[in-house]
C-alpha cells in the first residue's frame, strides 16, 4: 500500500459502515424490529467506526504517525462493537431459566442514570435483548452483525498493515 493509498482502505469501510447502518434503519424502518439497548449500542459502535474511516479517507495520511491513529481508532470502535454483538449472542444463547430480567427501557436509564451506570446496566444485559425477532440463515441479527464487524475490522488492519509495510 502506497503513502496515499489509506483512502481507499478507508473509503471501503466507510461504505461499509454506511451499508450496516443502512440494514439496520431499514429493518427498524421497513420491517418495524425496535433496537434492543445492545442493537443500539453497536449502532453507536459502527458510526464511531465511521466517522474515524470517514475522516481518514478525507485526510488521507502519508505518515505512519497518522495511520497509525486512524488504524487504532478505527480498530478499538470496530473492536468495541464485536464484543457488544458477541455479548449479545451469548445473551440468546442462554437457556430460557438463565436470561437476565428485563430492565427499563435505555431511554428511560438515559434520563435518570450517569451514563457509566447506563452502559454497565445495558452490557450486564437485560432480557428483551436476549429475544430473537429475526433469523436469516439460521443466525440472528448480532451474529450478523457480528461478522460485520469482524469484516469491517479489515479496513483499520489495512491501514495499520501499511504502516508495517513501509
Amino acid at each position: 500500500m502506497t503513502s496515499s493509498a489509506v483512502r481507499p482502505a478507508a473509503l471501503a469501510g466507510f461504505i461499509f459502515c454506511v451499508a450496516m447502518m443502512a440494514v439496520a434503519l431499514g429493518l427498524e424502518h421497513i420491517m418495524g424490529l425496535e433496537p434492543c439497548p445492545l442493537c443500539v449500542f453497536q449502532r453507536v459502535a459502527v458510526i464511531a467506526a465511521g466517522i474515524v474511516l470517514a475522516i481518514a479517507a478525507i485526510h488521507n495520511p502519508s505518515g505512519n504517525v497518522g495511520k497509525v491513529i486512524y488504524g487504532v481508532l478505527g480498530l478499538a470502535a470496530v473492536g468495541t462493537g464485536a464484543f457488544i454483538a458477541g455479548r449479545h449472542v451469548w445473551l440468546q444463547s442462554l437457556p430460557a431459566d438463565q436470561v437476565p430480567t428485563c430492565g427499563p427501557g435505555l431511554e428511560y436509564m438515559m434520563d435518570i442514570l450517569p451514563m457509566q451506570e447506563v452502559v454497565a446496566m445495558v452490557l450486564t444485559g437485560s432480557g428483551e435483548c436476549a429475544e430473537i425477532d429475526f433469523m436469516l440463515l439460521g443466525l440472528s441479527l448480532p451474529a450478523w452483525t457480528l461478522i460485520g464487524f469482524l469484516l469491517l475490522a479489515i479496513s483499520p488492519l489495512r491501514i495499520l498493515w501499511s504502516v508495517k509495510k513501509r
